[in-house]
């Protein structure tokens, strides 16, 4: 039976070995825990963001912990997203807009997106609407997933939902929010199509508009 307090200390102590262990035990029956193994992963994230915080971590340890949970994905990805993921279900763009630096939880979404067999263009940081626009536009993308970790930065995915009417291509996409700062409220109010806390919940919601 999975200790999900146990695997929730690993993750926060960046135990890669033991984390691995516990996960590849999760797989033995099946992965019914997966899903609880998802919740302590995400809460071990968030006591690193807080060890970040106050100075015990550095970057270093913040881009080894998104690899750990990258490959913890992965570990896990039939039990999550089903065994038949590797056919292709659609495109899908993704970065973390403007004014945003944060990258891990977008990582850890398309991490889990690619698993569930999404063609993901990734366009990474600090990402101004008028490039997210001109991607979709040329490559044909029709679901758009933008992250923010941080509640000022808000304001430029809202801008990046104008972009899309401006350009006339509102109708033509599904716009994804996700992050910290977000919420129905928030999607609501800038015009998003869906709002996800959790790389599952993402994922569902791309699945549907597929």
């Amino acid at each position: 039976m999975l200790d999900q307090k146990r695997l929730k200390e690993v993750m926060g102590d960046l135990k890669e070995e033991e984390l691995y262990a516990i996960l590849k035990d999760v797989m033995k029956d099946g992965g019914k825990d997966a899903p609880k193994a998802m919740d302590a992963l995400r809460e071990g994230m968030d006591v690193i963001g807080k060890l970040y915080e106050s100075g015990e971590y550095f970057v270093s340890d913040l881009i080894y912990a998104g690899e750990l949970m990258t490959e913890s994905v992965e570990i896990l990805r039939d039990a999550l997203v089903g065994p038949n993921s590797t056919t292709k279900k659609g495109k899908l763009l993704i970065c973390t807009v403007e004014g945003d630096l944060h990258d891990i939880g977008k990582n850890i979404v398309k991490a889990m997106m690619v698993a569930a067999g999404f063609e993901v263009v990734d366009l990474g940081i600090d990402v101004k609407p008028e490039e997210i626009v001109k991607t979709a536009k040329e490559q044909g993308i029709k679901i758009i997933a933008l992250s923010s970790c941080l509640t000022l930065a808000v304001e430029s995915m809202e801008k990046t939902v104008a972009a899309f009417k401006e350009n006339g291509m509102r109708d033509q996409v599904k716009i994804l929010i996700g992050g910290n700062p977000v919420n129905e409220a928030i999607c609501s109010y800038i015009g998003a199509d869906a709002w996800a806390h959790s790389p599952q919940q993402g994922i569902n919601t791309c699945q549907s508009w597929v």
